[in-house]
Order: structure tokens, then C-alpha cells, then sequence
């Protein structure tokens, strides 16, 4: 796990940015700097000056104002803007308190207790060190080491969640498993197979231990990935490039907010959610103005379950995003590597258990990217006598983070295309989740094995990866509709062609929420999010349409517990009316939650979404069945989606760009 910070620092020709101490300064959705973070922690501590009380903060974040104050400010930006307040959660007593800070006032806005046991807060990372910690100088353990004869001083613990299978609980526990790094630093393809500890949290403290197996640990070889380490032959070569911007970059930042090309947008930060966009923009060229598009998107959660389901992998059912947080464990960037040489890089804070704030340095990257793609083309051969073609390359803007939870390392992406699309990418890499094993050849499995053998004694595990995406799009306005436009198959029957079919467009727009939800792939269908108060010269409504990624939907009974609480994934598409408390698809508590506060479950309400303000819910899946190519580390695999615009503009939007100029390059190598 890592962690990650916000604030502005370019890289090469660009200039420094710092962030104010102030908090009448600020954008509203500004994310939380070092001194509100401090300041929350000192008003909270007040609040709570008994050194008998054990208090931790688990999650501290901006509280985002009320949307229609957010407007007004917009609208008049001179104005006082809306209230900055914090959202906190904190651990007291063994009881999770939900606290509104106000930062402006400096005073607790309000209290209230979570009671509940069918859920617990995000999981910090300074416990989870600690957890890490506790086997070993727990005899049990060592002795499970030595009866192993491995070197304790070559082994790694680290954590994981346990999931909820329908038992009572009262107690926030941790599962820890450990990992042999002799020989390797790659400690997840060397498991310690059939020992596993649990830790209590709140008292930080080992209260099961099993010991079950005697598998063999696998091999070091053929696992260490670390360059330093490789030995001859190297390859493929890839040939030195340089990308050069004598102009410096395309793009300004002021504060959070961002203008390119026909785009302006804000980016913030979340410890639960890692980058936030919000307020997306794009100029009209012909009505000579900024249009809204996308009022705040985010990855609300990420569902990863393995399917193994014996005693030492059952529980392995992880919610990314809501138990050890996106932007908790958001990693610094590598430049000239993850980003290249024309990124400005972004730091961004969070607070530590103690309240205290955590940097991270280069957690968010913003660059042009020339791709070699196209942005529209077309050569004309019909003219006697004359052949015209036009060409424009297409230059986007890409805003990047990374975050590693455990073993997989995500590459968030968000591109913006001048032609008005959004792009949001993810590449999943890093190292598998494998289990130890007696085999060491295909021929010798017999049974389930739940995976595929990638090496000696070594099963990657299948397991399912899920994205779920919050799209609070306001296209042209807030009062949007979802509509599904169908494509159905006609027959001809009237013998008034020789064709026998075709196929149209029927629309249907959704009413409510039960008419929105979408399990992709069943029907083809074009899903586009309206503005039915607004039309286009020749009457069309104004609109952005879905374009989906590769489509993978669940493939666990609907009453198996995991898919309970990821009952969010139950479609690909979903559609709620605007609630400024529905943010997390999971639901606020999901560490060992019930599943009893998710986007399934609010959707059960069946609200009216016709034309209202309206939130569009997306996930993209992943099925991975391991493969040799995965091992020791798996090359990138890449999946998305698109938000387009459809009869947004009159017509195209690019047609009168023009190409930028070429950089004649003078280096050789």
C-alpha cells in the first residue's frame, strides 16, 4: 500500500505552484491542503481531550458543497463561495463517527455515531503496519517458520480483508499473510501457504492463528523483475524518441482547474477515490460559449473477487477502493516512464491514522498526447482530374494516476479529445495473486485447481476485476434523461423492395431507475444521456453517448455473499437520481459490509429519472484467467470506455482545427 498528495509542480520548462494557507482562496471543490488537514485533526482532538480514548481517523475528505450552492458561486464567482467543510470519519471506542468539520468557522458542525456492525470505515495505513508487524514476535509463528526451516529475517506479512459470509460480528479484524523474500523481491509469488493470522484492529492485537499446511514455498527463480537483476540476453530493443515542445505545453493550470485546447475542467483528490474530475467544460466554437458536460466523475469502487473457494482462499473477495482506498494508496510517478517528458506532475495529501497529512509527490500526471492517431481524415479520388486529402493528427490530454493495492498496480486515465469525447482508461498490472502447490506439471492435477500453473508449485488464481465509475453528467444542464436507443431488426414485407430486412432505431426513455439498469451485450442498443429541454437546429436532442469497453458481467450466484455486497455489479449500467450522500456503490462502510447499502439498494426505491439530475453509473469488468505471460509480472492489460458526444454540436466540432506545426529534430543517436 502507498499513499498519495495534491499540489501543482510542473516538470522541465514548467513553473511551480503552492497552494495557499488560507481557506478563502480556495475553489469549493478544492481538495483538503497540509493545514486543513491539521486544522480538523486539532479540532477534533478538542473535542476529545481524555487520553483514555483510543481515536483514529480513517477517512478525512473535502465535504463537498450542496450542488445548487456550488452553481450560484459559478454563476457569480466573486461572490463568498459555499461553506468549506470537511467530511471525517473516525474510530472511537469501538464505534465509527461520521463528523462535519467547518473549516471557515473552525467548529464541529455536527456528530453522529455509526452504530452498526455490518460495516466498518476505510482501513488506514498506519494499522495495517502495525498489523503487519505483530507475527513476528508472535512464537506460534515463528515456530511455523522454522518447522519450514526458512530465515525469519527473510519474511514479509502483509494484509488483507476478510470479507463477510453471513456470521454476527462485532469486532474490525484483519486477515495477515505472509510472503518469503530470499532470493527475490517479488515476496507474491513466494506465499507462505496455510498460515494466516487475525488481528483486531481496535486493540491491535493477534486473536486466531492457523497453521494448516506444509506446502512447499515456491522457487526465486525465474521470479525477480527488477532490471538490476536480470541477466543476458536483453529485448526486444526499443529505439530512443524525444518529444519536444518548443512552444511549452498545451495546457494552463490555474489552481485545480485545467484549460486546453476547447476543454476546462477541475481536478481533485479523494483518499477513497484517488483523482476526481469535475466541472468538464467544452467551448462551442459556433455559439461561442462553454458547455457543461460532466459536473463530477470518479471510480466509486473497485469489486476484485478470486474464485478458490477452499479454507485459505474463500475470504479473498476485496473491495479496493472502499477498504484501503484508491487514493491511500496512490504511488509517485514516474517521469519519463509512467508519464513523459512534457508531463506537469500533481502531489496530493491525505491524513494519516493520527490526522496528521501525507504527501505523496507526483501522484497525478497531466500531458499531450501525440499519438499518431487521427483525428479525422479523408482523400477524395472522385473529382476528374484532381485528388484531395486532408489529414488532422489527433493531440489529446491525458490526467493519470497510479495506484498499487498489494500486488496490482492500476493505471487510471482520463483523455480528453478535442473532438468533445472523454475517454476513461484502465491498465492493470504488477504481480498475481498465486497460491503455493504440489505441482509442478499440468499432468499431475487431478482436481479443481482454481487457477493455472504458471511455474513450479505456482497457481495464478482466477479471479474478476470490476470498475464501477460515478458520471454525474450534465449535459448542457442538469435536467438530463436517459435514453436507449434501440436498434431493432425490420422485415420488409410489402414487396416494395428487394430486401427483406433492415434495421431502425426505436428510442425509449427511462422512467425510473428500475428502467435504467443494463446488463450490456443482450441487445444492441446506442445509451445516450439527454437534454430533452434543448435541441439541435434540426430538432435532435442534445446528448452524450456511452460507448462501452469489452462487456464482462459477473459470473457468481446472486446469492453467494461476495455478490451480495458487490451487488452493484450486478448490471453494466445503472441511472439514480442526483443524492449528494450516494457516492460509494458499495456503500460508506464496506470493509465487512452486508451488502444492505449499495447502489442495488437504493435503486430499489425506483425513483423517477425523466428529466432530472441525474447520475450515470458504469462498470467495467475483467475476467482474468491467468496466463504464463503473467509471470513473474504481468504485462499491462488495457480496457475502457467513452463518453461521446451525440448531436451535441451542429456539426463537427474540429473541422476548422488546425494541425500543429512540426518540430524538426536534429538529435541523433
Amino acid at each position: 500500500m502507498a499513499a498519495s498528495t495534491l499540489k501543482l509542480v510542473f516538470f522541465l520548462l514548467f513553473s511551480f505552484f503552492t497552494f495557499s494557507p488560507t481557506t478563502s482562496s480556495h475553489h469549493p471543490l478544492d481538495p483538503l491542503t497540509p493545514s486543513e488537514f491539521k486544522l480538523v485533526r486539532t479540532l477534533v482532538k478538542k473535542s476529545y481531550p481524555s487520553p483514555k480514548h483510543n481515536l483514529t481517523f480513517q477517512y478525512i475528505s473535502l465535504d463537498e458543497p450542496d450542488k445548487p450552492a456550488l452553481h450560484s458561486w459559478l454563476s457569480k464567482p466573486k461572490s463568498k463561495p459555499p461553506p468549506r467543510r470537511a467530511f471525517v470519519i473516525t474510530r472511537l471506542n469501538r464505534q465509527s463517527h461520521e463528523l462535519v468539520v467547518d473549516l471557515s468557522n473552525r467548529y464541529i458542525v455536527s456528530d453522529k455515531v455509526y452504530n452498526g456492525n455490518d460495516g466498518y470505515p476505510l482501513l488506514t495505513l498506519d494499522e495495517q503496519t502495525v498489523a503487519s508487524e505483530l507475527p513476528f514476535s508472535y512464537k506460534p509463528f515463528i515456530d511455523s517458520v522454522k518447522k519450514r526451516r526458512l530465515n525469519l529475517s527473510e519474511v514479509v506479512c502483509t494484509t488483507f480483508s476478510v470479507g463477510w459470509f453471513g456470521e454476527e460480528h462485532s469486532e474490525r479484524v484483519i486477515k495477515i499473510l505472509c510472503f518469503y523474500i530470499e532470493g527475490s523481491a517479488n515476496l507474491y509469488m513466494r506465499p507462505l501457504e496455510g498460515v494466516s493470522l487475525l488481528v483486531d484492529l481496535d486493540e491491535l492485537k493477534i486473536v486466531e492463528y492457523y497453521d494448516r499446511a506444509r506446502l512447499p514455498v515456491p522457487k526465486a527463480e525465474g521470479t525477480e523483475y527488477r532490471l538490476s537483476k536480470q541477466k543476458p540476453a536483453f529485448g526486444p530493443r526499443l529505439n530512443r524518441f524525444a518529444i519536444d515542445q518548443p512552444d511549452g505545453p498545451g495546457f494552463k493550470i490555474n489552481g485545480h482547474k485545467i484549460s486546453w485546447a476547447n476543454w476546462e475542467f477541475h481536478v481533485g483528490f479523494d483518499v477513497r477515490a484517488g483523482p476526481i474530475i469535475s466541472l468538464a467544460s467544452i467551448y462551442d466554437l459556433e455559439k461561442g460559449t462553454y458547455r457543461q458536460v460532466l459536473y463530477r466523475g470518479f471510480v466509486s469502487e473497485l469489486f476484485v473477487p478470486y474464485m478458490d473457494p477452499t479454507e485459505e482462499w474463500y475470504y479473498k473477495t476485496f473491495f479496493d477502493a472502499g477498504e484501503f482506498g484508491f487514493g491511500q494508496s496512490a504511488v509517485p510517478l514516474e517521469p519519463l516512464a509512467d508519464c513523459p517528458a512534457n508531463a506537469a506532475f500533481i502531489d496530493a495529501y491525505f491524513a494519516g491514522e493520527d490526522g496528521t497529512p501525507v504527501k505523496i509527490s507526483n501522484a497525478i500526471c497531466i500531458f499531450e498526447q501525440h499519438s499518431g492517431s487521427v483525428l479525422w481524415r479523408h482523400t477524395e479520388i472522385a473529382i476528374p482530374g484532381e485528388v484531395i486529402t486532408e489529414v488532422r493528427p489527433e493531440v489529446s490530454l491525458i490526467v493519470r494516476m497510479v495506484t498499487t493495492i498489494g500486488n496490482y498496480d492500476y493505471i487510471l486515465d482520463w483523455e480528453f479529445k478535442p473532438s468533445g469525447s472523454i475517454k476513461i482508461g484502465v491498465g492493470l498490472t504488477g504481480i498475481l495473486e498465486v497460491k503455493a502447490a504440489d505441482y509442478t506439471h499440468t499432468s499431475q492435477i487431478k482436481e479443481e485447481a482454481y487457477g493455472t500453473l504458471l511455474a513450479k508449485n505456482t497457481i495464478g488464481v482466477y479471479h474478476d476485476h470490476f470498475l464501477t465509475y460515478y458520471l454525474d453528467l450534465d449535459v448542457d444542464g442538469e435536467a438530463n434523461s436517459f435514453v436507449k436507443n434501440n436498434l431493432v431488426t425490420k422485415r420488409v414485407t410489402d414487396k416494395s423492395s428487394l430486401r427483406k430486412s433492415y434495421w431502425t432505431v426505436e428510442s425509449e426513455t427511462a422512467k425510473t431507475e428500475s428502467d435504467a439498469k443494463i446488463q450490456l451485450g443482450l441487445k444492441p442498443s446506442e445509451l445516450v444521456v439527454v437534454n430533452p429541454n434543448k435541441k439541435t437546429k434540426p430538432g435532435n436532442n442534445i446528448g452524450y453517448r456511452l460507448i462501452p469497453g469489452s462487456i464482462s458481467n459477473p459470473l457468481l450466484s446472486s446469492d453467494d455473499f461476495p455478490q451480495i455486497r458487490g451487488a452493484f455489479t450486478n448490471y453494466n449500467v445503472w441511472v439514480t437520481p442526483y443524492n449528494k450522500s450516494e457516492k460509494w456503490a458499495g456503500g460508506q462502510y464496506i470493509d465487512r459490509s452486508h451488502g444492505d447499502d449499495t447502489l442495488a439498494t437504493w435503486t430499489l426505491r425506483n425513483r423517477g429519472i425523466e428529466n432530472k439530475d441525474i447520475v450515470l453509473w458504469y462498470t467495467m469488468g475483467f475476467h482474468h484467467v491467468p496466463c504464463q505471460e503473467d509471470f513473474p509480472i504481468m504485462p499491462t492489460l488495457s480496457g475502457g470506455f467513452e463518453l461521446r458526444p451525440t448531436n451535441f454540436f451542429e456539426s463537427n466540432p474540429v473541422l476548422k482545427t488546425k494541425p500543429p506545426n512540426h518540430v524538426n529534430s536534429t538529435s541523433k543517436p
